[in-house]
Formats: structure tokens, C-alpha cells, sequence
């Protein structure tokens, strides 16, 4: 019997629940997870007295929590975190006698806690914070026997002390109070002996920090912004474990012990950071000389002034604030360095498995959005490994094909993580799962089997990715016994019980959708596109095989997954590409009506015009007008059938043409258009070299701009495009935005500086440019052929790059951002003594007879190059790098 509704997670759903919902008297799991619902949580959900989990976070539901629900026997997880409900926590839901998650966090919840929640002797998790809750803290909390994490961050216990009592919980784990309004001392919590973290910071708590012995297990202790006095106590330097101890803003006196860091030893991957900070320390007790991970805070103390500490200056200065997220950490590069380039298909979603036991083995890895709602720890990296090992045990997998592809920290704080999980290496070679096996690792993040960990705490799944070789999975017929025809009809007006899964969930889906459904159902059914568009020809096959002579192999200028690409010749002498599909082709016949609709009211001068197409004899072909100098990626890879390389002066025209053409797209093409394909044999080159962006296959229109004329946020659909280029938040969410163009974007700009291709020998450009970044080498993997560059326009053109290719969407530039940048990068060149009127080409290439002197005579070299050196400009000549030579740049 099918009652599990986890299919419905993170569909872009809209609409309301339905009353009806609660007739599926056999239903045990209700998610609707990461949808668009509103309205409010209907009370009849409480006769559900099956249910186990009812997971409703990260919609835009409002209202007041129903009493009703209180009454279900047999609920395990109650989340509503992060939407908009309001009212009090009903006094009915001490019943919940099974309950051990109860996440209300991130909403508008009021009121005081009841202390009747104190009856709950099974839950191990109670987070409330980000809400309005006021009155008191429940000293009855105490009494919780299983309680593990306590989380009431962010709510108004106006004048409320922390209760004694509270040093009585024998499990706790992680007592996070922050900004609370709490006045009293600190309880004492030397009972506890599983206690990690402890947040009390940002309240008004007063006092001094009693010399207590706390946990060994304890990472973190943040009581900063309070009114503490007295002094540090000495028994804080004997917590093994801890990361972080900030006390800043306090009104703490006395010395600074170096005992608080000298006795410990510390792994390569632990930090432990100490803030003191705007206190009224005034000395410090032993030599300060703290090691390399220690940061120490000292600034805003008395002890700044003290001339006779030496090294007293280097702790009292304005810090950065730490970074403790995860650098990206690329699993396609091999520990061995000697896979093969060709053996790994990377263009199907496979890459070499780092940690398998077999060298060089490729494969296919499921691709998992994850997140750990409130970890014990300050500081990740010590506890990779550990995690790594808990879900593989969790998943029943060997702790090699677990991989951590990166992490970072969110607000609350929560840490985000990108999880690659490998399949083992299988007597057919395939380097995939099978169906089965990614069924059954699915099920089990999906129905919370995880077991419970003290340290990891609670989590969430965000997305379970299907791309690749598994995209077949969610397109099969029979998912958990609901097919695509049932998860479409679910409407609110047609609840029906069903033979198979008791009943079909009911959800309003929103008209788009309907529409969307009706379109399709519509295309189905047409055996034949039939396009008539004004300004675009209709070509006839015979004229288009005249114009190839048969579509002969000579004429040829391209391949790829749509089709082959022809060089031809129109009856009015026009040269014309001309794009035919490959016969049986499903996704073509969409992508040739996409690509026809788009192009056809699409005029830009750096986008490829589209001349016409041809609809009959079952072909389907487009015809553009003709690039001679094909594709960006040709140039790049040494292949251009001029045998000339692109200068940096070339390549920075011909980033900001393809930029322009993009900006196009997002900002005045009516409707915005993400164009889902960015890549460099994207890119095509006119014979003036101007950069023309096609194939617009992929392309979707995104939803109309909103009231201000912003570009909307995005547009959820099935994950596409070329790997390497795809925007990582894109393929792990489905959520295609503006910055997703913005990131394929980026990745070009790197081929441009490096003349590497995305993925290559297993390694990935993003990761290999930020590592040469981030250790000084930089100019040691700049493109040799390019010649002599102004090293401060290189590292502009760098910045820019990397800046668009940042994991999260929110902190990439927009396109707009980005051709600015580019023309000032331009506007920075030294003025060429070149007319370009008279010699274009030498606008883009390198005389590569010209490198190696160039940064030994500039007067020569200007004559050959147009950005060659001057005096105020700081340039490095590409044929220098190859012969080892390290060199050090300074800009300006």
C-alpha cells in the first residue's frame, strides 16, 4: 500500500490544501516539502490517525497551527519551518506521545511556550526559533527525559531568566538561546555530560562565567554581547574539542591566559577561534605567540596599549571575519594523475571516482542537495570524514562512494552541502546504479530513515538530482505507485480514492499548469509542426538538398545531439547553415519549434539570426546565416582553419560580444529568455570575429517581469545542458535562473584566460583557476598562445570569471554587471597605434614570431601587436611562461 507522498517534494506546486486530505485514513507520510503552497493547514489533516510525518517546510502556508493535530497517535516528524504561520502553539500538542522532531522554526509563531510540551517524553529536537514567541522559558523543560537539542533563537522572553533546572538535562546536546532578551545568570551546566554547543549570546544575561568543568565534546561557546563580569576562567583551556569560545562585548577583566590555547594539540584540519574583543582585559599571562590556526581577538581591551607585550599589535587589529565554509573540492580530479583525457565521458554526467579503490574508474554519481539543520560544531572540516562514514553507513554504501563535493554555512546557522554518492564498480562496466538501488537509496532519505546523531543533528533533504543516465527514473511509469497521469489530475476539486494508493493527494495546481499540461497534450497528439512566422522563409527540402548537394558528407560543418549541421549554398548564391534533425529525433522536434519561435523575433548583432526553415517530408531543418569562422571552442583548441591564435585583446571582444548578446536576452527580448546552453561551441565568430550566441535549442522563456521590472526568480525545469557550464544551484534545484546563464558564462571566460576546456583530465576548470588563484600562480596556467597581455586587465578579466562562477546565484554579478565590467576591462588597454579600419585582424591575433620578444623591446613589439607593453602598464608575454620560469607580477 502506497501512502507516501514524497514525490511531491520540491515540484513547484501551488495552490492550496484541501479538507479532502483528510479521508486518506491510511496515509502515513504527507510532504509536500519546497513547493508554493498557501493558505492554511487544514484540521481535518488530524483524523490522518496513521500519519508519521507530516512535512509541510519551505511553502508560504499561513494561519494558525489546528488543535486538531494534536491528536495524531503516531506522528514521528511535525516540520512547518520556514513559512508564515501564525498564533499560538496549541496546549493539544503535549499529546503527541510518538513525536521526536517538532521543527516550527522560521515562521510567526506567538505566544508562550507551554510548559505542557514537558509531557513529550519522547522528542529529542524542539526548534522554535525565528518566530515571536514571548513570556517565559518553561523550567518544565527540564523534565524532557530525550531531549537533545533545545533551539529558541530570535524570539522575545522579555526579562526571563535561563531556568536552573535547565542544567538538568542529561542529554542535551546543543542549548542555543541566542537573542532572546534574557536577563539572570548562567546556569550551571557542568551536569551535562553530553553538552557540544552552547549560543547564549546576544541577550543580557549578567554575572560572572563560573570555573566549571564542562564537556570534552564541547565545540562551541558563544556568550558574547551580554553584561558578564569577572574574569576568564582557567577551565575553559581544558576543552579539547573547542573551536570557538567568543566573549566578545562583555564587561570581563583580568588577563589573558595563553593556557587557553598552549596545552592543546591540534589536527591539520582544526582551528579554534578566541574573541575577546571590547572587554577590559589588561594583560596577558605567558608568551603570546599563539599558532598559525589560532585567531586570536583582542581589539577594544586595555591590554591593546600595554607596549610591553610583545606581538600585542598583530591580535588588536580589525579581523575579517573567519571563513569556515568548505572550499570546493573537485572529485573528478584523480589522485594518480595518470587517467587517461578520453576514458571518462564527461559529457554524460561521469567523472573518475577520487576515492574508489580502483584506479581511474569512472562513473555516474547520484547528485544530492543536503543540509544539516543545526549541527553541534562551529567548524566542519574536522567532522568530513566522520560524516562521510555516518552516511555511508546510513546508506548501507562503502565510505568511499560517499563524497563531499562542497559545503557551506547558511543562516541559523545551518550548513548546506553538495553530495556526490558513486556507484561500485560492477562486472558490466557500466558506472552507474541501477533503478533499484537508486529507488532504495532515494527511500531512505526520503522517509527520514537516517538514525539519529548527536553531533550532526537534525537534517533536510533539499534535492535528490536525476540527471545523466538517471533521468530515465523520474520519467518511468510507476512511481510508488502514482503515474504521471495521477500526479497531473490532482486537483482540488477531484479528490478520488484509488484502488492502488487508497487515495490521490488533492493540491490546487495553479492555471500555468494546467496550460502547460494542455499544450503538451496538444503536441502529442500533432503528428506534424505546422509554422507559418512572418520574416522567416519556408524552405522546401528539395531546395535545401540542392543547396548541400544531397546533404553530402563534404558538406558537413558540424554534429551534435540535435543533429548534423550542413554548409550551403541558397539558389541567390546566400551561404547558409543549415541545421538538420536526425530522424527519430523526440527532443528535436521541440527543440526545432523552441529554437524557430525564439530566433524568429530575435535581432541582435550578437546573436546568430536565424534565415529560415523546412517543415515536410518528416524533415526538420532551421537555417541560419552562415559563421565562417565557426565555433569559439575551434579557436581555443587550436582548431581555427586559419592556424591563428586569438590575442587577449581579441578575446576580450569577443567575451564582451557574447556577453551583450546574453544581456539581450535576459533584458530585452519580450519575454526574458535563459538560454540554458552557454558554452563555447556556442559561440559563434562571424568573419569580422564578431561573437554571435546560438543554438537556442534548450532556451525557456522565463516568467513575466514583475511589477518593478525585475527579472524574475526563476523557472523550475528539468535540469539540461552541457556539463562543466551547468550552474550547480541549477542542477541540484531545477531552478534556472538569470545567474545560471550568468555562470556558463563565467566558465567561458576561464576557457578564454586558459584555453582549457571545462572538464579536462578530470580536472575542472572553476576549481583549477580559484586553487591558482588563491596560491599566487595565477599567470602560470594563462593560455601560452595569446601573447603579451597588460597583467592588470588579465586579473580583472580573472576576477570577473570567478566572481560569475560562485556557487550560490545571489553573489554572481548580472550580465548587465558583467558587460560593464568588460567594456571598462577594454577602456584599461593601452591605446593601440594600429588603425583598425585598416588592420582588424590584428585587433585579435598573436604573431607568435613576436612573443618572445615582446617584453624585451616594446617599441618592436607595438608595431606587431596592438596591446604590447607601454611604460605605465605591466604585461607578461605568453611564450615566457613555458619555459619555467616563475614570474612575479606586481600591478599597478
Amino acid at each position: 500500500m502506497y501512502g507516501k507522498c514524497r514525490l511531491l517534494m520540491n515540484m513547484n506546486l501551488s495552490g492550496t490544501l484541501a479538507p479532502e486530505l483528510g479521508q486518506l485514513s491510511q496515509l502515513e507520510i504527507l510532504d509536500f516539502m519546497w513547493n508554493e503552497l498557501t493558505g492554511s493547514i487544514p484540521k481535518e489533516i488530524g483524523n490522518i490517525k496513521s500519519l508519521r510525518l507530516l512535512v509541510l517546510n519551505g511553502n508560504k502556508l499561513s494561519g494558525s497551527l489546528p488543535s486538531e493535530l494534536g491528536y495524531l497517535p503516531n506522528l514521528n516528524r511535525f516540520q512547518i519551518d520556514q513559512n508564515e504561520i501564525s498564533g499560538p502553539i496549541p496546549l493539544s500538542f503535549s499529546n503527541l506521545k510518538s513525536i521526536k522532531h517538532i521543527h516550527f522554526n522560521n515562521n510567526s509563531l506567538s505566544g508562550q511556550l507551554p510548559r505542557e510540551l514537558s509531557n513529550l517524553s519522547t522528542v529529542i529536537h524542539l526548534l522554535f526559533d525565528n518566530n515571536n514567541l514571548s513570556g517565559y522559558l518553561p523550567s518544565e523543560f527540564s523534565n524532557l527525559p530525550a531531549l537533545q537539542i533545545l533551539q529558541l533563537d530570535n524570539n522575545n522572553f522579555s526579562g526571563s531568566e535561563i531556568p536552573a533546572s535547565y542544567g538538568n538535562m542529561s542529554n542535551l546536546v546543543k542549548l542555543s538561546l541566542r537573542n532572546c532578551s534574557l536577563k539572570g545568570p548562567i546556569p550551571d551546566l557542568s551536569r551535562i555530560p553530553t553538552l557540544n554547543y552552547i549560543d547564549l549570546s546576544l541577550n543580557q544575561l549578567s554575572g560572572t562565567i563560573s570555573s566549571i568543568i564542562l564537556s570534552n565534546n564541547m565545540t562551541t561557546i558563544d556568550l558574547s554581547d551580554n553584561k558578564l563580569s569577572g574574569t576568564i576562567p582557567t577551565s575553559l583551556s581544558r576543552l579539547p574539542s573547542l573551536q570557538k569560545l567568543s566573549l566578545r562585548n562583555n564587561f570581563l577583566t583580568g588577563s589573558v591566559n595563553v593556557d587557553l590555547w598552549q596545552n592543546r594539540s591540534f589536527s591539520s584540519s582544526a582551528i579554534f577561534v578566541i574573541d575577546l574583543e571590547n572587554n577590559s582585559l589588561s594583560n596577558v599571562t605567558g608568551y603570546l605567540d599563539p599558532p598559525t590556526n589560532v585567531t586570536l581577538r583582542l581589539q577594544g581591551n586595555p591590554v591593546c596599549r600595554n607596549a610591553n607585550i610583545r606581538n600585542i599589535n598583530l591580535f588588536c587589529k580589525p579581523e575579517p571575519e573567519i571563513k569556515v565554509n568548505r572550499i570546493l573540492y573537485d572529485s573528478t580530479t584523480n589522485s594518480s594523475g595518470i587517467c587517461p583525457i578520453q576514458a571518462c565521458p564527461t559529457g554524460n554526467y561521469f567523472e573518475y571516482a577520487l576515492a574508489s579503490p580502483i584506479p581511474c574508474f569512472c562513473a555516474s554519481p547520484l547528485r544530492i542537495g543536503y543540509r544539516l539543520k543545526s549541527p553541534s560544531f562551529f567548524y566542519f572540516p574536522p567532522y568530513e570524514v566522520p560524516f562521510e562514514s555516518y552516511l555511508a553507513t546510513s546508506l548501507n554504501l562503502d565510505i568511499y562512494q560517499v563524497f563531499i563535493d562542497s559545503s557551506h554555512w547558511e543562516k541559523g546557522p545551518r550548513l548546506r552541502m553538495h553530495l556526490k554518492l558513486f556507484p561500485l564498480p560492477s562486472d558490466d562496466h557500466s558506472g552507474t546504479f541501477n533503478r533499484s538501488e537508486v529507488l532504495r537509496i532515494r527511500n531512505i532519505f526520503t522517509s527520514w530513515l537516517f538514525p539519529g546523531s548527536e553531533l550532526f543533528g537534525p537534517y533536510e533533504l533539499l534535492n535528490f538530482t536525476l540527471v545523466g543516465p538517471y533521468a530515465y527514473v523520474n520519467s518511468d511509469t510507476s512511481h510508488n505507485g502514482m503515474n504521471k497521469g495521477i500526479l497531473v489530475a490532482i486537483t482540488l476539486s477531484a479528490v478520488f480514492v484509488a484502488v492502488v494508493i487508497s487515495a490521490a493527494i488533492t493540491v490546487l495546481i495553479t492555471k500555468r499548469h494546467a496550460r502547460r499540461q494542455l499544450g503538451r497534450s496538444r503536441k502529442k497528439h500533432s503528428s506534424k509542426l505546422s509554422v507559418k512566422i512572418e520574416d522567416v522563409k519556408s524552405f522546401t527540402f528539395e531546395e535545401l538538398a540542392l543547396a548541400t548537394n544531397c546533404f553530402s558528407e563534404s558538406t558537413q560543418v558540424g554534429q551534435g545531439g540535435y543533429g548534423t549541421v550542413y554548409k550551403g549554398s541558397l539558389a541567390d548564391k546566400t551561404i547558409v547553415a543549415i541545421k538538420r534533425a536526425r530522424e527519430g529525433s523526440l527532443q528535436g522536434k521541440k527543440e526545432f519549434l523552441t529554437e524557430i519561435e525564439l530566433l524568429s523575433r530575435l535581432h541582435h548583432r550578437n546573436l546568430v539570426s536565424l534565415v529560415g526553415y523546412c517543415d515536410e517530408e518528416d524533415e526538420q531543418m532551421l537555417v541560419y546565416e552562415f559563421m565562417p569562422n565557426g565555433t569559439l571552442r575551434d579557436w581555443l583548441s587550436g582548431n581555427a582553419k586559419s592556424g591563428e591564435t586569438l590575442n587577449f585583446g581579441g578575446r576580450l571582444r569577443i567575451a564582451l560580444g557574447a556577453a551583450k548578446g546574453i544581456l539581450y536576452l535576459h533584458t530585452e527580448a519580450n519575454p526574458p529568455i535563459f538560454h540554458r546552453d552557454i558554452k563555447a561551441s556556442n559561440i559563434l565568430l562571424d568573419s569580422k570575429l564578431t561573437a554571435k550566441v546560438a543554438d537556442f535549442g534548450l532556451s525557456r522563456l522565463a516568467p513575466q517581469l514583475d511589477a518593478e521590472g525585475d527579472m524574475p526568480q526563476h523557472v523550475s525545469t528539468i535540469v539540461k545542458g552541457t556539463p562543466g557550464y551547468l550552474d550547480p544551484e541549477y542542477l541540484l534545484t531545477r531552478q534556472l535562473t538569470d545567474k545560471s546563464d550568468v555562470y556558463s558564462i563565467g566558465v567561458v571566460f576561464l576557457e578564454l584566460l586558459t584555453g582549457k576546456q571545462p572538464i579536462m583530465h578530470g580536472k575542472n576548470i572553476v576549481r583549477e583557476v580559484n586553487l591558482a588563484k588563491q596560491s599566487g600562480t595565477m599567470f602560470s596556467i594563462i593560455d601560452s598562445r595569446m601573447g603579451s597581455y597588460p597583467s592588470e586587465c588579465v586579473e580583472r578579466f580573472i576576477a570577473l570569471g570567478l566572481k560569475c562562477c560562485q556557487d550560490k546565484p545571489d553573489v554572481r554579478p548580472s550580465i548587465l554587471d558583467v558587460v560593464r565590467e568588460l567594456e571598462n576591462i577594454l577602456a584599461m588597454m593601452p591605446e593601440t597605434v594600429v588603425d583598425s579600419s585598416s588592420d582588424s585582424r590584428s585587433r585579435f591575433f598573436s604573431e607568435s614570431s613576436g612573443i618572445s620578444s615582446a617584453a624585451a623591446d616594446n617599441t618592436a613589439s607595438r608595431d606587431r601587436d596592438p596591446y604590447a607593453p607601454s611604460s605605465s602598464s605591466s604585461f607578461i608575454s605568453g611564450g615566457d611562461l613555458i619555459s619555467g620560469v616563475t614570474l612575479t607580477v606586481i600591478p599597478r
